[in-house]
């Protein structure tokens, strides 16, 4: 099949290649059954490791845990993004003028990959979704650059690494992102480690996707098999566009059926880039819920569904 686009204390968590010894807990009511079997990794900011909040165990299959970078358990907010939440993560940049690596983000990095994220080693499909809440000025300034003018490029939201990842470059990504002269809400999906990355961006301007001081569940959908990306604001899809022509995902000169790279990914960022905490770049001043991250393309009645599960 032809892809869609060819017609148009360092508080963060460091994994080596150990098995990861955090247990999962059983995944809540808030997620839909028939979703439980793929939900690889989920995040409700509820369930600090014991001895340390400054570790999120994982409720989701894998057992990953996530660590709130420089924020620690301040990080932990009270803020309802839907009926029966409670606890949400704050992120944010911290000292926007001044070069460090002090920004508020979470996530994992295994410097030879997060073995307990094998779910999305060789995948043929991915979906992140999430509550979103944008609580400042995005994007932020660069704080790699002198100049006081200069402003990132992105806002970071979810990501999954790839397995050569330097703990920027991802193999699924929920972001806001320059595309032309605008930003946009995109989902950005590498399919190759080595290779190039696509990009489906929503119409709307992102400010309406995203308002700020109002939270909005967000969906990206990867199918690396078919070649086709969706993007979803509450239940319900968004309008967008590819941003890249050709087959940057190499589908049309290699025998299907296509899957990622057969590597485990570097980690998760989350409200910006390099869990590791090497480096600041694309920073969220935002809050976050229920991040959910499985191993399937889910359908879009699933996203409804799941939306709906956590709103009624």
């Amino acid at each position: 099949m032809r892809p869609r686009w060819l017609a148009a204390p360092l508080a963060v968590l460091l994994l080596g290649t150990a098995a990861v010894p955090a247990q999962a807990v059983a995944a809540s009511g808030r997620v839909l059954p028939e979703l439980r079997r793929n939900l690889v990794a989920y995040y409700d900011f509820e369930h600090p490791v014991a001895g340390d909040p400054a570790v999120e165990r994982d409720s989701g299959r894998s057992g990953t845990p996530i660590g709130l970078v420089n924020g620690g358990a301040a990080m932990r907010v009270r803020d309802a993004a839907h009926p029966g939440a409670r606890t949400a993560i704050q992120t944010g940049q911290v000292n926007p003028a001044t070069k460090g690596n002090d920004d508020w983000k979470a996530g994992v990095w295994g410097d030879d990959g997060v073995p307990s994220l094998r779910a999305f080693n060789a995948v043929r499909g991915v979906t992140i979704m999430g509550w979103f809440k944008v609580t400042g000025d995005e994007p932020g300034p660069n704080s790699e650059t002198a100049d006081p003018n200069d402003l990132y490029n992105a806002v970071g939201l979810v990501g999954i690494l790839t397995g050569n990842s330097d703990g920027h470059n991802v193999r699924a990504l929920l972001e806001v992102i320059t595309v032309g002269t605008e930003l946009r809400v995109v989902a950005l999906g590498r399919r190759i480690d080595t290779g190039a990355s696509q990009t489906f961006a929503a119409n709307q301007p992102w400010q309406d996707v995203l308002p700020r001081d109002r939270w909005v569940h967000l969906a990206a959908t990867f199918d690396f098999d078919a070649g086709v990306m969706r993007l979803y604001k509450n239940g319900h899809p968004l309008d967008g566009f590819y941003t890249t022509g050709g087959d940057p995902w190499d589908l049309t000169t290699t025998p299907g059926p296509h899957a990622t790279s057969p590597t485990d990914p570097k980690g998760i960022k989350i409200g910006g880039s390099f869990p590791q905490n090497t480096q600041e770049k694309n920073p969220c001043n935002c809050r976050m819920d229920d991040l959910m991250l499985l191993n399937r393309t889910l359908h879009p009645a699933e996203v409804a569904a799941q939306y709906r599960l956590a709103t009624r």
